[in-house]
């Protein structure tokens, strides 16, 4: 079994980054892909493409006939669902660096998207916030494996029945102390 690629080296390329944002929390075919993004030659999009799928951070949800081709329907990949530590061990500083930038260009872009929509519901969707935990590692896991115990239900239900809504939360851990114990 081959070692996956650190996740940074696949996709900060400027190419596989634009395709990630277009997936966001949705299924896009290769077709969807090369209407919103013209100016990537079909070629290159489809090698990029191809590449996210052998690193799992993209994953092929449905494979259909189309004009005699096979048209692939994608999505994110357990990989870019959450980086692990081992992952995170393996970036440098520049790379972790970027990789955090690219998530929350990541967020800026969704709420730029939802937020131009002018969609009356808009708000009351919407949250944002910040608190500080006091943990130790295994409070940490036993939160994580809470989270998500918690959100379950709501990953597999299907948006646009009894009123459901798509949203996003994005999550982000880090030491407010630079990981110092006791810090405030």
């Amino acid at each position: 079994m081959r070692k996956p690629s650190p996740i940074a080296d696949v996709v900060m390329h400027p190419v596989r980054l634009r395709i990630i944002q277009q997936l966001g929390a949705r299924e896009v075919t290769t077709a969807d892909l090369r209407s919103a993004l013209p100016d990537i030659p079909q070629a290159t999009l489809y090698r990029h493409v191809a590449a996210l799928v052998d690193a799992d951070i993209l994953t092929v949800v449905d494979e259909r006939r189309v004009r005699g081709a096979v048209e692939r329907t994608f999505a994110l990949g357990e990989r870019m669902a959450h980086v692990d530590h081992a992952e995170l061990r393996e970036m440098g500083s520049r790379e972790l660096q970027q990789a955090f930038l690219t998530f929350l260009a990541h967020v800026g872009e969704n709420f730029d998207r939802a937020s131009a929509a002018e969609d009356p519901d808009f708000r009351e969707f919407l949250g944002f916030g910040e608190m500080r935990l006091h943990v130790t590692r295994d409070d940490l896991a036993v939160i994580q494996a809470g989270l998500g115990e918690l959100l379950a239900p709501y990953i597999a239900a299907d948006a646009g029945h009894d009123g459901r809504r798509t949203v996003i939360l994005a999550t982000a851990l880090m030491p407010a102390d630079g990981g110092a114990p006791g810090g405030a």
